[in-house]
């Protein structure tokens, strides 16, 4: 079954291109037709490859593997930001940091510098810092935040990048293709897909456009996400029942150890017996 279908596209405006003179050719073959000179792109397409996606996503979620959400364009950061956090995945909708993924070490290092110092804070050792050091201190911790706080869990690289525009967020798409990460996009007639190993053809300006896409992604990562923890589950139910069964075979062993010596007492007495006559 389809995790989307043609009208649902349609309503969030999915199929609007750009004008035709600024297109990418490479984008030909996800492009039904021209009207008024703008791209109109093939839903029917973009629907095939939504269910394409969405199934390599819900096998990394199953994997208990990070994806990355990327997309720093106004008008969709509410909505990443939202979808993302509702599956636990990290997502950027700032400014890319250039060599996030290249250089991981460094971008980890100013992480733990913003949590150390929350740790300060908190126990009270900047209570004897001045109003301006203080001042510079807190910048610093907000500027950190709204920079690397939604990637603060992040402890190593991910296992996929999802990008939204990706023609805007080409510094990532570089970084992770350079890294063999591979990345998921949402691609419109602008771009060009090359580096993009699962294309989703459609309209990355709206908002309404992004936001259906993202569902459809976002509930499949939260059903390998379920099935990961019922493999779980599964999996410690097993452990459980071979315990048990270990523990009722153990007092048997035990028993017929015991009844071993006695055994074998039995027959030297019976030998001894004729020797004392």
């Amino acid at each position: 079954m389809a995790r989307t279908n043609f009208d649902m596209l349609l309503q969030a405006g999915c199929h609007f291109g750009h004008l035709k003179r600024k297109w990418n050719p490479a984008m030909a073959p996800y492009i039904y037709t021209e009207r008024n000179g703008i791209h109109i792109i093939d839903l029917h397409k973009t629907v095939a490859k939504i269910d394409d996606a969405a199934e390599a996503l819900k096998n990394i979620a199953r994997q208990g593997k990070k994806i990355l959400f990327v997309g720093t364009k106004k008008q969709t950061k509410e909505v990443i930001a939202e979808k993302a956090t509702s599956v636990n995945m990290p997502y950027v909708i700032e400014r890319w940091p250039g060599g996030m993924l290249t250089n991981f070490p460094t971008i980890r290092k100013a992480v733990k510098k913003m949590a150390n110092i929350d740790k300060l804070m908190n126990d009270g050792t900047f209570g004897n810092l001045s109003k301006r050091e203080l001042l510079q201190v807190t910048r610093q911790r907000a500027k950190l935040e709204k920079n690397l706080g939604s990637i603060a869990d992040l402890t190593r690289l991910p296992s996929a990048l999802f990008v939204i525009d990706v023609l805007k967020e080409n510094i990532a798409v570089r970084e992770a293709n350079r890294l063999g990460i591979p990345v998921f996009g949402i691609v419109d007639t602008n771009s060009d897909p090359k580096g993009i190993d699962f294309i989703i053809p459609a309209n990355d300006d709206a908002k309404d456009s992004v936001e259906v896409i993202l569902n459809a992604c976002c509930a499949a990562i939260a059903e390998g996400l379920e099935e990961r923890k019922a493999e779980k589950a599964d999996e410690k139910a097993a452990e459980a029942q071979a315990e048990g069964e270990a523990e009722e075979k153990r007092p048997a062993r035990r028993a017929r150890k015991e009844e071993a010596p006695a055994e074998e007492a039995a027959p030297a007495a019976q030998e001894e017996a004729p020797a004392a006559e």
